[in-house]
């Protein structure tokens, strides 16, 4: 069914999301709760700027992340200045742009359970003595986990159904930036059409579970609210 590389390609694009999910988290998080409570004028240009990888074309994020990491890039000589040479067809530079590409997809989902939220729960527990910071970690988390979860499940299924940026950015390179989508690709363009309706027909399957899962997660919401 699948072949050694194949697998080897699953498992690539696993890594990869698993990794980019668990980063977007961290940073998504502090992000949305600062676009949700802030009165600061750079809210809006922040906010354009994150959600701009939804409507600006793979090729074109793809492009300018690759021109940044190549060694000629901002970023590029950074990183030949630390000894760590340039991050294009890598697996980090992979990492790195693919939780750009997929930023909006975890904030959006966190933001809209914040500001769902309202102020009134964390005002209460202002009131009770709670820190800012405390209060966020035992008020404003909690009630947002489910779209914590939706953030989880999109990015995860974002990233493992990447292609333009993965292939500007990381190439085609087997066993380092080869995820299923080049895979497919590459089976494609030899006309290994066999190989290629095994792996796109798992993509398939996983695009559906993904879907019914959000669906479940949104009936369950509604069911526990008054």
């Amino acid at each position: 069914m699948f072949d050694d590389a194949a697998r080897q390609a699953i498992w690539l694009t696993l890594e990869l999301s698993a990794l980019t999910t668990l980063v977007l988290l961290v940073i998504a998080t502090p992000l949305a709760w600062w676009l949700t409570r802030t009165a600061s004028g750079l809210r809006a240009p922040i906010h354009a700027l994150v959600t701009l990888p939804l409507v600006l074309p793979p090729s074109v994020l793809g492009f300018y992340l690759l021109v940044a990491m190549g060694p000629n890039g901002p970023l590029g000589q950074f990183t030949q200045a630390m000894g760590w040479g340039v991050l294009s067809f890598t697996f980090t530079g992979l990492l790195i742009g693919s939780i750009i590409f997929s930023l909006p997809f975890a904030v959006q989902p966190i933001q809209n359970a914040f500001e769902a939220m309202g102020r009134r729960p964390m005002e209460v527990a202002a009131t009770l003595g709670a820190s800012p910071l405390n209060a966020f970690f035992t008020v404003a988390l909690p009630q947002a986990r489910s779209g914590m979860l939706t953030a989880a499940i999109l990015s995860f299924a974002h990233t493992v159904g990447e292609f333009g940026v993965v292939l500007m950015i990381g190439g085609n390179i087997p066993g380092q930036t080869r995820v299923v989508s080049t895979q497919i690709y590459g089976h494609v363009e030899a006309m290994e059409y066999t190989q290629a309706h095994w792996l796109a027909g798992g993509m398939l399957v996983f695009s559906f579970i993904v879907l019914l899962a959000l669906a479940a997660l949104r009936k369950n919401n509604a069911r526990v609210l008054p």
